[in-house]
């Protein structure tokens, strides 16, 4: 079984989305402590670190904005086009959720979710597929496991996140017997800037709280490397979230729904315990 590092070495394009913050930014790190020569495109509106500058491109990319996707996946065709012979490796990670009652949340930013969290990934990914089929590689897709059950209270972004678990393993089997594979990887809550983007003023699951994230994104960019570099097609990260997965698998969808909704319900309490100390 080949590590990260040596299945890192077959690759001459490594593209990601989001790679600003959060998991995105912990798997750019996380590659180029393993292969620090390898050319890696980020595509988000701000551009990562200063660590990002020697073997980084930037490209500044609203990915909701489905005229600035067909922009960047412009340039990076002709990026692959005039690469080293090698697979090209697309993660597709940004995304964000929103928290609250659906009624009481704003449209538009609604919409924006379902462009950045779904129609960003297929139309990024069918632009670039032409010459990843002629190279190889791997398309990886972030979900979650919120994407195994319904979300009250994350109605939309749940609802995303089905969709990217389900295009991603169907579309595995679509490009059986081609050079490219896929995998879905489906962290958990975890450290990163996700609730804050999501209406949280504190993380409702941190240390000191009866809820808490089941690991780091430095821990997910790991277990995602790993996950490649072995072949897989579905990474769950963490006991805790694979129990998750297992419970919205096993039990009657109305009781999951409900049982789901109240955990959520919980979180947003903790938040407000967090914020009155």
């Amino acid at each position: 079984m080949p590590t990260p590092t040596e299945y890192l070495k077959h690759t001459s394009v490594i593209i990601i989305t989001g790679g600003s913050s959060g998991i995105g930014c912990s798997i750019i790190k996380a590659i180029k402590n393993l292969a620090p020569t390898a050319t890696v495109c980020n595509l988000s509106r701000s551009k990562p670190g200063d660590f990002f500058d020697q073997h980084g491109i930037h490209i500044a990319t609203d990915l909701s904005d489905p005229t600035a996707v067909a922009a960047a996946a412009e340039q990076l065709n002709i990026i692959i086009a005039e690469a080293e012979p090698g697979e090209v490796l697309l993660i597709n990670n940004s995304g964000f959720g929103d928290y609250g009652r659906q009624q009481d949340l704003d449209r538009g930013k609604q919409l924006q979710m379902i462009d950045l969290n779904v129609r960003a990934i297929v139309d990024l990914t069918s632009r670039l597929l032409p010459q990843m089929l002629k190279r190889g590689g791997c398309v990886v897709n972030v979900a979650s496991t919120a994407g195994f059950q319904p979300t009250a209270y994350l109605a939309t972004y749940g609802a995303t996140k089905a969709f990217v678990l389900n295009w991603t393993l169907a579309l595995g089997e679509d490009l059986r017997g081609t050079k490219v594979r896929t995998l879905a990887v489906c962290p958990g809550p975890t450290r990163s800037n996700f609730f804050k983007s999501a209406g949280f003023e504190t993380p409702p699951m941190q240390e000191g709280t009866s809820l808490t994230p089941d690991m780091t994104s430095e821990e997910v960019a790991d277990l995602t490397l790993q996950a490649l570099a072995e072949g897989k097609s579905l990474l769950v990260t963490g006991w805790k979230n694979k129990l998750i997965a297992l419970f919205g698998s096993k039990f009657p969808i109305i009781v999951v729904t409900r049982i789901g909704a109240a955990i959520l319900r919980k979180m947003r309490l903790e938040a407000h315990k967090g914020d009155s100390k």
